[in-house]
């Protein structure tokens, strides 16, 4: 066995771990720090390590730093909710507002892979009309990219990643089959399925990021889901579709370099105002990494912090804050829920918790607020399942164990839904250091009032659903969030953005951000599989703009 990731990298002396393979490795190209490189990326998870992949396999030199360990998933992540919190981002950080964000696993990870490696998979298109949100629907703000193009790089990147998936999906323009089969209902899936018939609503099976059948790719070889149930962690055998077993392996086949546990902490400038690298923290020492063009690719919260923290005498504000917005407009999604017992066993914890989906009230509109959510089936693991018992229902000692007796008759749905841009909503930096001797963010969130209204409605509709097919003693998560967006947002107006629709800095050309930072709104679904398609676009994007020599 390797010594522990946590504190030793794993990335160096020309090679990488084997992700599918344990114990074996593979080459990998190393740079100096002394040259000059096409790309240094900052963070490898959807955004960063699907533009690694993509940029390394244009020709482009590419070095992608992470904070977090390089993980081998055949040997280090376990069937163990616990031992599995390793994968977080769990550094100090400040909350504050009226309805404090609780940051952690449901909307940040610490790993090579990123948030994807933990991530439940769930992988879903924005609807069109929510790119043009502001002149389409008359709320947020409207994307500089138009719904057309943005189906056009969901095709590509649905079939890189391999998404299972439905035949037919039931909400939108066509799209094209999924490229694995869906996967079978567990009984989570199909109460979900009878509960929309039963108030009249279609659902369809999740389209889901891991394998329905075995696959043999560029980056490996992995097996099909072997419904184990251990989803929303680290996945043990591979069959999840995550940026550590997707698009990693390709970036270092293609001859870009990998630097685990290596945190970036200042993005230098040049006396021209250009970005010239990175410094970043690793084994103990500072170091710099030149660099033509640095790409910041950290999430809606580690984003903004290093371009805050990188403020110069040029530079006062931070960088690419030229707008004053960097930093604002962060969102979240409400992720609240609906529980109850049904006479039979239902035995949820089998195979992925989000099996089945309703997309009804994120396509429909009649509704008396703005925005769109989902829900979906769930299955909870029992130490998360008594968490919610205790935090939801305020169960302790006998009540609690009596309620964990129903563990395998439980019930439930969950949204997943759109929560409006406020720039008072906003990371900021605060006073306090972290272990590096730098300013943590501080995090200030407040629920609007339309905020609210999607909440309330939501649980009602949520409710009726398994109230019709019989669901007792229900009760319902009425305080709960998931997934991170905004910070950095893209626009075609550099005074009310921080980028424009290729993910380049309005104030520095060869300054970049291309995760979840840059979405103007958040969406009624899920966010990686958006954030990969902003990747395969801006690597695009980047390759036609250096071949016009633009770049």
């Amino acid at each position: 066995m390797s010594s522990d990731p946590r504190f030793v990298p794993r990335a160096r002396g020309g090679r990488a771990p084997d992700v599918f393979r344990p114990g074996a490795w593979v080459p990998m190209r190393e740079y100096r720090q002394s040259d000059e490189v096409d790309f240094a990326i900052v963070g490898t998870g959807a955004g960063g390590g699907t533009l690694a992949a993509l940029l390394a396999e244009q020709g482009f030199s590419v070095v992608a730093l992470d904070a977090g360990p390089y993980f081998r998933p055949l040997e280090d992540f376990a069937s163990d909710e616990s031992e599995q919190n390793k994968l977080y981002w769990t550094d100090k950080r400040v909350v504050a507002g009226a309805n404090p964000i609780q940051m952690g696993g449901k909307n940040s990870g610490k790993a090579v892979g990123g948030s994807t490696v933990h991530y439940a998979m769930v992988s879903l298109r924005f609807r069109p009309e929510h790119f043009s949100a502001r002149t389409s629907l008359g709320y947020g703000a409207d994307w500089p990219i138009s719904w057309q193009e943005m189906w056009h790089y969901y095709d590509q990147a649905e079939r890189q990643i391999n998404i299972s998936g439905p035949l037919t999906y039931p909400w939108g323009p066509p799209r094209p089959r999924y490229p694995y089969r869906a996967h079978e209902l567990n009984g989570a899936g199909k109460l979900l399925a009878k509960g929309c018939e039963a108030i009249g609503i279609d659902w369809t099976e999740t389209p889901l990021a891991t394998l329905s059948a075995p696959h043999a790719g560029p980056e490996g070889k992995s097996p099909p889901c072997a419904y184990r149930g251990f989803c929303r962690f680290g996945c043990t055998t591979n069959a999840k579709r995550s940026a550590l077993t997707v698009w990693i392996p390709r970036a270092l086949a293609a001859g870009a370099e990998v630097r685990d546990l290596a945190m970036v902490g200042r993005i230098e400038t040049g006396p021209n105002g250009l970005a010239t690298g990175v410094h970043y923290h690793r084994e103990g020492q500072w170091h710099f990494q030149r660099a033509k063009n640095v790409v910041v690719a950290g999430y809606a919260i580690e984003t903004p912090r290093l371009l805050l923290n990188s403020a110069s005498q040029r530079y006062p504000d931070g960088l690419a804050n030229s707008s004053g917005l960097v930093g604002k407009n962060l969102m979240t999604q409400s992720n609240q829920a609906v529980w109850g017992r049904m006479d039979e066993p239902v035995r949820w914890y089998k195979g992925p918790p989000s099996l089945a989906i309703t997309e009804h009230w994120n396509y429909c509109d009649d509704k008396d607020f703005h925005g769109g959510y989902i829900w979906l089936g769930q299955g909870p693991l029992p130490n998360e399942w008594a968490a919610i018992q205790t935090g939801s229902k305020g169960l302790w000692g006998d009540a609690l164990r009596a309620a964990m007796l129903d563990y395998n008759h439980m019930i439930g749905v969950k949204m997943v839904g759109e929560m409006l841009p406020d720039e008072a909503n906003r990371v900021t930096l605060s006073d306090d250091l972290d272990q590096y001797g730098l300013r943590v963010a501080k995090i200030t969130y407040s629920w609007g009032d339309n905020d609210k209204a999607l909440i309330a409605h939501a649980l009602e509709q949520m409710s009726r659903s398994i109230e019709a097919i019989g669901a007792k003693d229900m009760f319902r998560q009425e305080d709960d969030t998931n997934h991170l967006a905004g910070t950095a947002r893209m626009g075609s107006d550099r005074r009310h953005s921080v980028v424009d629709a290729d993910c380049r800095s309005w104030d520095i050309r060869n300054l970049w951000v291309c995760d979840g930072s840059v979405f103007p709104t958040t969406g009624g679904v899920n966010p990686a599989l958006t954030i990969q398609t902003i990747a395969v676009r801006t690597a695009d994007r980047i390759n036609t703009l250096a071949a016009a020599g633009e770049l």
